[in-house]
């Protein structure tokens, strides 16, 4: 996800306002049958005119020009710790929005005590990926309608679209229609996700900008001219590494466990997205907290950051998926790459897809074959 930069306050919630208009009169119209409402999501293909966000071209433009003067700078004339500031505040804000947005309130797949949570909140807006509740709200749409006019990033419009350009253009109407069917309660009540929503437009230019621009200059007497590119550059490749999920992921890549859908294993991805891009695992078991079938430190830097975590006690209630289910599901729709006995018999359909832990349309025996690792007392 990434944020509409030069919007006023009321630009900046517009889109989120007009999901809110739409699920409070939706309520009476909600349905399990998601396969009725992808079906209906084609036919609005037609009728659909690309809008472009002229803003936020201008404003990407300038970051991406900004980002590569920065590292040419960082290779001439800024100083080694700015360059070592810059790779921290990546690894920092990746954190955030990986274990935090992603893991944590987009799929909760594991339980945090509020230190935890409330740092993850700080590391998120760090990273400047909109607030919290708009960041899940288009993930577990994003979930639920893969690659459909619905996903706000449909992979199925090319690597530029999904990475980059759906952020350059207005939303599908059918982004905001379907994700009113999207349950947002646990976000709604939650205080740390309501704090930052309400003083997002504050904590965000002082914790992504302003505080990064401010510390190399007074703690190693950094130029201001080099802080900044050097912020520019940190914010832009944390946008990439994130943009390769729903890009690459859903592009180059095997489908051990579901050969019928987008998203895909990506090994480079999973090194840069500290761990996302073992993305068709991903999007078969949303509840894992591990979003990967191993929990390689190696390539899953966010496993280990939540282990870490819950040997602190601060991480507790990790979801995970027991290697005998996950081998019956891949036997009977992966593509063979992982194990290779074959189920023909067997198709996936779109309509089975959820957004994680706590998504009404779980089986009953998903729920039951999932484990709980360091449950709570």
């Amino acid at each position: 996800m990434a944020p509409n930069l030069f919007g006023t306050s009321a630009t900046l919630y517009l889109e989120a306002s007009q999901q809110n208009i739409h699920q409070e009169k939706s309520t009476t119209e909600k349905t399990n049958n998601q396969e009725l409402l992808v079906e209906k999501s084609s036919n609005t293909e037609s009728s659909y005119e690309w809008k472009i966000v002229w803003r936020n071209v201008i404003a990407f433009t300038y970051l991406h020009i900004g980002a590569i003067y920065g590292l040419y700078l960082a290779f001439t004339s800024a100083k080694y710790q700015t360059t070592i500031w810059l790779f921290s505040l990546i690894a920092l804000g990746g954190m955030g929005v990986t274990a935090g947005a992603h893991r944590l309130w987009a799929h909760r797949t594991y339980k945090a005590k509020w230190p935890m949570r409330f740092l993850l909140m700080i590391l998120q807006t760090i990273a400047f990926q909109n607030h919290i509740y708009e960041w899940v709200r288009d993930h577990r749409v994003h979930h639920k309608f893969t690659d459909t006019n619905a996903d706000p990033h449909n992979a199925k419009r090319g690597f530029f679209f999904s990475h980059v350009g759906w952020l350059l253009v207005r939303k599908h109407p059918d982004v905001l229609k379907k994700g009113a069917t999207v349950d947002m309660s646990d976000l709604e009540n939650d205080p740390i996700v309501v704090w930052q929503r309400r003083l997002y437009l504050l904590l965000v230019p002082t914790l992504c900008f302003v505080l990064p621009v401010w510390v190399p200059c007074y703690l190693w007497k950094e130029t201001l001219f080099n802080s900044w590119y050097s912020t520019l550059t940190r914010y832009t490749l944390s946008l990439n590494g994130t943009w390769l999920v729903n890009s690459a992921a859903h592009i180059w890549g095997a489908k051990p466990y579901d050969k019928n859908i987008g998203p895909t294993e990506n090994k480079s991805v999973a090194i840069v997205a500290f761990g996302e891009g073992w993305h068709n695992y991903h999007h078969v078991f949303p509840w894992d907290y591990k979003a990967a079938e191993l929990g390689d430190y190696k390539v899953n830097i966010t496993t280990a950051f939540i282990d870490f975590c819950a040997r602190l006690g601060l991480a507790y209630d990790m979801k995970t998926v027991p290697v005998e289910a996950i081998k019956r599901r891949a036997i009977r729709t992966g593509d063979g790459t992982k194990y290779n006995e074959h189920d023909d018999s067997h198709h996936h359909m779109h309509v089975d897809m959820k957004w994680g832990w706590g998504d009404a349309d779980m089986k009953p025996e998903e729920i039951q074959e999932v484990e709980i690792i360091n449950k709570s007392n």
